[in-house]
């Protein structure tokens, strides 16, 4: 949005802000009205920007990017360290795997997975595609995993039913 606005803001000739680019205009030898009024309606948006700025400097300082990354990167870790565990284990509990929803719904999860995290370096470049393509890969990445809890319950509760007890 900033940048959006900073773009609406009229050339200041040199100056630093709307405010200091009016005082010039005003007391210039030749006063141009018509670039007076414009600066005039420019100190709303100089207001806009400047109070965006202070906002994005408070969400900053509160570190939600690093809490985020350190999460997404503690889920990605754990996500696919048990997408690799979960068929190892039953290949060498049962010595094959069976394909099925399941199967597929963890193999399509970590790749939704790679697909969010492979989104960083451009969201940190602030592509708006990027930040859109990573949101869309986690919410579906949300469905999958309802999906794999789903289809785990009853293939939990057959494991345990044909485990042997101590």
């Amino acid at each position: 949005e900033i940048s959006a606005l900073k773009k609406i803001i009229p050339n200041l000739n040199g100056a630093s802000s709307v405010s200091e680019a009016l005082a010039a205009a005003e007391g210039a030898e030749t006063v141009d009205s018509g670039y007076i009024a414009t600066l005039k309606s420019a100190l709303s948006i100089e207001s806009q920007i400047n109070d965006l700025t202070i906002e994005r400097k408070e969400l900053a300082s509160q570190g939600n990017r690093d809490k985020h990354f350190n999460q997404g990167s503690l889920l990605l870790f754990i996500g696919i360290a048990f997408a690799i565990e979960g068929p190892l284990n039953t290949y060498a509990r049962a010595g094959k795997l069976f394909p099925g929803p399941h199967l597929y719904a963890g193999a399509g999860l970590v790749v939704l997975w790679a697909l969010a995290a492979s989104m960083v370096p451009a969201m940190q470049k602030g592509s708006d595609t990027a930040r859109t393509v990573h949101i869309g890969a986690n919410l579906a990445g949300i469905g999958l995993f309802v999906w794999q809890i789903s289809t785990g319950i009853p293939i939990l509760l057959k494991v345990i039913e044909f485990t042997k007890w101590p």
